[in-house]
């Protein structure tokens, strides 16, 4: 499959403060990409910067083909750009039809087919978004972001601070989003072998630039990396059964 995105010796950061530095990655259509690495790597400053909410010092940002790296966030987001940030940025006075359909665009991905998706979300379609658990609130901003019918979804910690039956059904839709609708997308998560277990492709980020990318598979067959980068332990051997 061709690129959807690509980066091209990006440096980006806040101010005067360079976060990222030379940063290249690409991603092909119909793929999903774990980014991961340490807290304050640059992880959520990449997705910033693919967003246009960042200041920017070098390199490029191409969406299939068409270079974006002038364009305001608006008009990234008519481009195609679907984002999810941690603050998750519903509108908490409007109801959830509300936010599913205040910024819809024409396509695939409507309100109906978002609460087919998310049943709460259908059997809570009156409520303010101010009434909605935080598991809740999470899959309203991901439905939100599908009813733009992005080419590619940024998803900043979509399982950050959530019980594990709501991380549980959250995974299942994003590997349906990924997988079976393969819509492109970036998903950075602190659990890596969550993200590793519905990307394609994985990245991982150190003091803003990529030390590591390659195929998601490889990345959770190769523990001295997942040690290294990430301080994640290599699973512990089953038990023996008993004589």
């Amino acid at each position: 499959m061709p690129d959807l995105l690509e980066l091209e010796d990006l440096s980006a950061g806040y101010g005067e403060a360079v976060v990222l530095s030379g940063v290249s990655l690409r991603l092909e259509a119909g793929r999903a990409l774990a980014l991961l690495g340490r807290n304050g790597m640059g992880k959520t400053t990449l997705l910033d910067t693919i967003v246009g909410v960042t200041r920017r010092f070098g390199g490029s940002i191409r969406l299939d083909g068409r270079d974006i790296t002038a364009l305001r966030p608006e008009e990234r987001a008519r481009a195609g750009i679907g984002w999810v940030p941690q603050e998750r940025n519903i509108f908490k006075s409007l109801t959830v039809h509300e936010n599913l359909t205040a910024v819809a665009r024409p396509g695939p991905w409507s309100a109906e087919r978002v609460y087919a998706m998310f049943p709460r979300l259908a059997e809570r379609r009156a409520n303010l978004g101010n009434r909605l658990s935080g598991g809740e609130q999470q899959m309203l901003a991901i439905g939100r972001a599908l009813t733009l019918n992005p080419r590619l979804l940024l998803l900043d910690e979509p399982l950050e601070g959530l019980a594990p039956i709501i991380v549980d059904e959250l995974l299942a839709a994003i590997r349906r989003i990924v997988r079976e609708e393969q819509l492109t997308a970036i998903i950075v998560e602190q659990n890596a072998r969550k993200a590793l277990s519905v990307a394609d492709r994985a990245a991982i980020l150190v003091r803003g630039a990529v030390v590591w990318a390659g195929a998601s598979e490889a990345l959770a067959q190769d523990p001295a990396a997942l040690e290294a980068h990430l301080g994640v332990a290599a699973a512990a051997p089953a038990p023996a059964s008993a004589a």
